[in-house]
């Protein structure tokens, strides 16, 4: 019985999986806060997370029993679900470089240690 020669073929590299950022907003109704908190996320992630996020805001005013969940004690609040591990933001979210801190994007600036120059 004959077998047929193996013929290898080059497969194709397999694209790495998108991940994508289950981020949660938590607003209490139509204020300026809770409005710009959301504008702002939106302009975030269209930004730094083009095509890969998902969005849900959550109004405290209509569901206030899911504050408990994500344990929310100030609104507006960002939870990050994933990407592990779950962070959070209190704000409305105008300060961009804190935004990318606080979701891990971009590492913490150093502070400077006390110099230990003799007086």
């Amino acid at each position: 019985m004959k077998t047929k020669p193996k013929t290898t073929s080059a497969k194709a590299p397999r694209a790495k999986p998108v991940e994508v950022w289950k981020l949660r907003l938590y607003v209490a109704g139509q204020t300026s806060k809770s409005l710009a908190a959301f504008a702002n996320l939106k302009r975030f992630c269209a930004d730094h997370l083009e095509g890969r996020y998902r969005i849900e805001v959550i109004d405290l005013v209509e569901t206030p029993q899911l504050a408990k969940n994500d344990q929310i004690l100030a609104i507006p609040t960002l939870v990050r679900e994933l990407p592990a591990p779950v962070r959070r933001i209190i704000g409305d979210l105008s300060n961009t470089e804190r935004v990318l801190v606080g979701l891990d994007l971009v590492p913490a600036p150093r502070t400077s240690a006390r110099s230990s120059k003799p007086l």
